[in-house]
């Protein structure tokens, strides 16, 4: 590894670059990848090495999913999504038999596994594929028809090497080489490569995938392996704002914010970066720009190791779908080993947790994948008092500081109380740049739009 940070850090100062990662509604449709093309010539032009990382077409991740749903019960009808791409592919006046490869492959699957009439893991991996890979090919033909050098990548053909943890696999430390000597040859011919979010093989060569909003994570892998000066994420909306503009009308974008200040509000709901995101992007210490493709021109968000802004509120985030679980035992008062006890349950049914509270008695847990409680329900019922709670909302204001910020929490239970709005759980010290509470979910608008106007004025 010492080599290929060397490496790395004199090809950054020779020739800087830079990883220019477009999501779903970036891609969506003829309009806006002839935009997304604008902005490659742009930064190709201002940084001359650029590698792209595309996302699925929006939308198109789920019609795969349900396609390898319906053809394990026997009848999946691949022609809608075929109609869609190739629609596209007309729209933007390419090659007409572009991905014919990738949608001839997908029909042969839905084939095999409505004959096998199962879907296993591995093969709703390599369903999920077909997005990128057809987006990748689609977007650097694109690039091509307008004088750009691209040419399409499959990650896993350029090094990205996983576990083979189907559904949310776990990249391993030889990637960062590889990719790095595969698009260092890309580079070294001319190319502009346009490289597969989300996918990538196993040990064995079978197609994995990194999880849900991957791709702003596969970003952050190439810009480690490559050195990047800075990685940008491009998505629908001006940066990392105050609030999902969507509940309130007048958020506004920050013009930076640290790398833990955005992972928490990834966590805790905020849509524009992918938690794991951070990871590879604080290994190297690259700084990460969140931007809005359709408009180019707007700064966005800048994410660095420090964001250097005063103590205080800098944005508000709510996750709702959320489920409270509530465990009560006489038998835990003074007793070593309950707690261990409960947590091995949550472990074995695989239930994540978000927020925890605790009494002489009792814990409070709250989760957001519900999947798995009944089971877990019924194991904790042989020690302790179960009541489950769903339909709640968790609400997050971050900032750098905040903990030591004296009047917090008193102008928010001040704001809830005037909202008539309840707190069914509160955690605050966990984390000094975090308070969450626990609200119900029919009150998770009202009380985001309220504590904004508290704490931004509008």
């Amino acid at each position: 590894m010492r080599k290929f940070a060397d490496r790395r850090r004199l090809r950054c100062i020779i020739v800087p670059m830079r990883v220019l990662k477009f999501g779903g509604t970036s891609v969506g449709d003829a309009e806006r990848i002839r935009g997304v093309v604008a902005i490659v010539r742009g930064r190709a032009a201002a940084d001359g090495r650029v590698a792209v990382v595309v996302s699925a077409q929006s939308g198109v991740t789920n019609q795969l999913i349900e396609l390898a749903h319906h053809a394990a019960a026997g009848h999946a009808d691949p022609a809608p999504l075929r109609a869609r791409l190739e629609g596209l592919i007309a729209d933007l006046s390419l090659e007409p038999g572009l991905i014919d490869d990738e949608l001839d492959e997908l029909e042969t699957l839905l084939r095999g596994i409505s004959l096998v009439g199962d879907l296993t893991l591995r093969s709703l991996d390599r369903m999920m594929s077909f997005g990128e890979r057809c987006s990748a090919r689609i977007s650097a033909a694109a690039m091509v028809a307008a004088g750009l050098p691209a040419r399409a990548y499959m990650a896993y053909d350029v090094g990205l090497v996983t576990d083979a943890t189907y559904g949310s696999a776990h990249v391993q430390p030889e990637s960062y080489e590889r990719i790095e000597a595969a698009l260092d040859a890309a580079f070294d011919d001319g190319l502009l490569p346009v490289v597969t979010g989300f996918v990538a093989k196993d040990g064995d060569g079978y197609i994995t995938t990194l999880g849900r909003g991957g791709s702003d994570y596969s970003a952050a892998i190439f810009g480690a392996a490559l050195g990047a000066a800075e990685i940008e994420i491009w998505t629908d909306v001006d940066g990392v704002m105050s609030a999902d503009p969507r509940i309130v009308a007048g958020a506004r974008s920050l013009d930076r914010m640290s790398f833990e200040e955005a992972a928490e509000l990834a966590y805790y709901g905020a849509k524009v970066i992918h938690p794991a995101t951070i990871q590879p992007a604080v290994w190297k210490d690259i700084p990460i720009r969140v931007l809005n493709t359709m408009r180019p021109e707007h700064p966005g968000t800048l994410i660095l190791r420090a964001s250097a802004s005063e103590p205080g509120v800098r944005s508000i985030a709510s996750k709702g779908g959320i489920t409270a679980v509530h465990v009560t035992s006489h038998r835990m008062l003074l007793q070593v080993g309950f707690m261990r006890r409960m947590f091995e349950v949550f472990e074995r049914h695989q239930i994540v947790i978000d927020m925890i509270s605790t009494s002489e008695v009792s814990v409070t847990v709250t989760t957001d994948n519900p999947k798995n409680l009944p089971a877990a329900d019924a194991e904790l019922r042989e020690f302790s008092e179960v009541r489950v709670d769903g339909d709640k909302a968790i609400l997050c204001l971050v900032g750098e500081g905040l903990r030591d910020v004296p009047d917090v929490l008193t102008r928010v239970f001040a704001v809830l109380q005037r909202e008539s709005v309840p707190v069914r759980m509160v955690s605050v010290g966990a984390s000094r740049i975090n308070v969450s509470l626990l609200v119900d979910r029919g009150d998770e608008k009202r009380a985001v739009k309220a504590l904004h106007a508290e704490f931004f004025g509008v």
